[in-house]
């Protein structure tokens, strides 16, 4: 049995009876969106073998099923980091194991630093492409084809459909969505001023430390993709004396909380999800 597999059956064992075929994962300072889930059901990462315990703040590392706009759904309170020492391949058993259970969508959120004046915190940002500057790729290694093919297309990585659906959902909630290209840095340190105005040179519009691991999970295991950036700060360099830290990711999470919550509600109801 592969890890992947064990941890499903683990789930399936404790919340007997519960399936989705959309999964969210929630990143930092944005667990609160899981207030929002109806008939919760729920078990501790530390419950599910093999399942990475997040290290940092802001991170609860809890596996809830319950229904969001009248949709069954699975969502990770949280996600562990490559910074922390977690193995890649740890990193992303949360999305394998999501789709040994039956999930066909994965929308991922996280936290990021805005690389566009125009694009101010407090802000949300669905990604439409990404930059994986890491040099990390969690599929390194022997490929298990049960999961999917040694060599597979990233064109579509964040899935067209999915990201008109956002589009939709925006505009009944009201919601203000830019949208742009995500790069992932290793952590944990915050970017040099000089990184930053490398990155915007290679096209990014956000920066952050999470998402592209899973990404590449996902889309490796045929899943559908997006995802959305809540953006806590500008890059550092593009404000005057500003220092970056993470409280002030976990405080302007909490601001963002409620937008995203009205956004992915709404996402929820279009028929995209049928």
């Amino acid at each position: 049995m592969t890890a992947y597999e064990a941890a499903a059956d683990a789930i399936r064992k404790a919340l007997p009876g519960r399936s989705a075929r959309v999964a969210l994962v929630l990143g930092s300072g944005l667990g609160s969106v899981a207030d929002a889930v109806e008939n919760p059901a729920s078990v501790s990462f530390a419950d599910i073998p093999g399942f990475p315990k997040p290290r940092v703040e802001g991170h609860h590392g809890t596996l809830i099923h319950g229904t969001l706009s009248g949709r069954e759904v699975f969502v990770l309170q949280g996600r562990a980091h490559a910074y922390e020492g977690h193995p890649l391949a740890d990193i992303v058993l949360p999305v394998r194991t999501l789709a040994a259970l039956g999930i066909a969508s994965l929308v991922l959120t996280n936290a990021a630093g805005s690389l566009q004046d125009e694009m101010v915190p407090g802000s949300l940002m669905m990604l439409t492409d990404h930059i994986n500057w890491s040099g990390a790729n969690p599929l390194i290694g022997p490929n298990d084809a049960a999961l999917g093919p040694r060599f597979f297309d990233m064109t579509q990585a964040y899935d067209v459909a999915l990201r008109a659906a956002l589009r939709r959902g925006a505009e009944a909630s009201d919601v203000a969505l830019h949208e742009g290209i995500y790069l992932w840095a290793l952590g944990p340190n915050f970017e040099t001023p000089a990184e930053i105005r490398a990155f915007r040179i290679l096209g990014a519009d956000a920066v952050g430390m999470s998402t592209v691991p899973e990404v590449l999970a996902a889309r490796h295991a045929g899943l559908r993709v997006a995802a959305v950036s809540g953006i806590t700060n500008f890059g550092a360099g593009m404000v005057a004396n500003e220092i970056l830290d993470h409280e002030h990711t976990l405080t302007q999470g909490a601001t963002i909380a409620e937008s995203m919550t009205r956004l992915l509600l709404e996402f929820l109801k279009d028929s995209i999800h049928d």
